[in-house]
């Protein structure tokens, strides 16, 4: 049966696009540092540390209550339900590059950069189905209700920017930042599978891309993850800067992050990855 359109998305997702094209006539240094300033803060922290490095793979442990101030912070990204996020990322692990893959980058470039929110999946539809992935999150009333109410948490700084710097902090910090930030986040579906070299023999097209790797605060050092899913750095070698790392290495200084998991370190190069996890 042919996918049906997801109108919701593409409004959303045009809506948005639209809304940083017209921030441009707003345009000041001040405007622009913000927007890079809410960049590098609600990605690495939100998005790479929190959704993926520790909720999707549990490569370090941390308090409860850095866990939620973690996933708040994601919420504000625009990138849906957390706990939707979570399971369509370990199923993407579990079947990376075939054809239950929901971003499958055979399938192009545009499909897993974008195309594929274009469309509804019949996993994402299917609540017990995706709901099969994240039995450890479930339990938590706040996620499912961060879950459900994602959209205010992605309004909340529209205000408070508003307040600081008027309406060109308001378009450059949220509509600017957003769409940098899904662009950032897409490209490791589809340029890190695509372009770049593999460290590692796994049985997808991950791949380190440098471009994605710097820009995603290092999620682009994407062969490296692939290969060892549970580790908290995903940046082996020196020029594999990876700054969502540098931030789980200050946690565990200040006390708050242990157990954090290394093996890209002590790993040899060139062997077949083991078994990709998927919880």
């Amino acid at each position: 049966m042919k996918a049906r359109l997801h109108y919701e998305n593409i409004f959303w997702i045009t809506l948005v696009h639209v809304g940083a094209l017209c921030a441009i006539p707003f345009f000041s240094w001040s405007a622009l540092g913000v927007a890079v300033l809410l960049l590098f803060t609600i990605s690495p922290i939100g998005i790479n540390l929190t959704y993926h490095r520790l909720l999707c793979h549990r490569s370090f442990k941390c308090p409860l209550w850095v866990e939620y101030a973690g996933a708040t912070i994601a919420a504000m990204s625009a990138q849906g339900s957390m706990l939707l996020w979570v399971a369509e990322h370990r199923l993407h692990h579990r079947y990376s590059d075939t054809e239950k893959d929901p971003h499958n980058s055979r399938l192009g470039f545009f499909h897993a950069h974008v195309g594929h929110l274009f469309r509804h999946k019949s996993f994402e539809d299917d609540p017990k189905a995706w709901s099969t992935y994240v039995p450890d999150l479930l339990v938590h009333p706040y996620y499912r209700f961060l879950s459900k109410y994602f959209v205010l948490f992605v309004a909340l700084p529209a205000p408070l920017l508003y307040w600081w710097g008027g309406v060109s902090f308001v378009m450059w910090g949220v509509f600017v930042r957003i769409v940098l930030m899904w662009h950032g986040t897409w490209s490791v579906n589809s340029a890190s599978h695509l372009w770049g070299y593999q460290t590692f023999q796994t049985k997808d097209n991950s791949r380190n891309c440098w471009w994605v790797g710097w820009f995603a605060a290092g999620e682009g050092w994407h062969n490296n993850h692939h290969a060892f899913p549970s580790s908290a750095a995903h940046g082996r070698e020196w020029y594999e800067f990876d700054l969502t790392y540098q931030i789980i290495r200050g946690l565990k200084a200040l006390g708050l992050a242990t157990d954090v998991k290394t093996p890209v370190f002590s790993a040899p190069k060139g062997i077949v990855a083991p078994s990709l996890e998927y919880a």
